[in-house]
């Protein structure tokens, strides 16, 4: 597995980052830590070691206005995560398929 997805992984693990992306998503604008710290019944420091997480792995933007650093939600490394999910989901439904075409044999052989 490569490092970027462990990384995807590593960050929306924790329920706080989930939360956290989940208010950028729904603001559809940037905010600033502490408009996001507000959300939440933890320190701004808390906040912003989640938000450092949530940038290394992509998920999340900043950028600086004067003394203020503003987030937004970046979804896109989402879709490695849907791709090596498909990955599986394809692997198992083809093992299961042929569970069931065995089985249907199986089935028309004693009847």
């Amino acid at each position: 597995m490569s490092n970027k997805l462990n990384n995807i992984f590593k960050a929306i693990a924790d329920p706080t980052r989930r939360e956290i992306f989940n208010v950028l998503i729904v603001a559809t604008t940037a905010l600033s830590i502490t408009q996001i710290s507000e959300h939440f019944d933890i320190t701004r420091q808390g906040v912003t070691k989640h938000i450092k997480l949530l940038k290394a792995a992509g998920l999340i933007e900043t950028n600086h206005k004067g003394r203020e650093h503003y987030c937004s939600a970046n979804p896109e490394p989402l879709k490695e995560i849907r791709d090596w999910i498909t990955f599986y989901e394809k692997f198992w439904e083809n093992k299961l398929n042929k569970l069931g075409d065995f089985l249907d044999k199986k089935s028309q052989s004693n009847a």
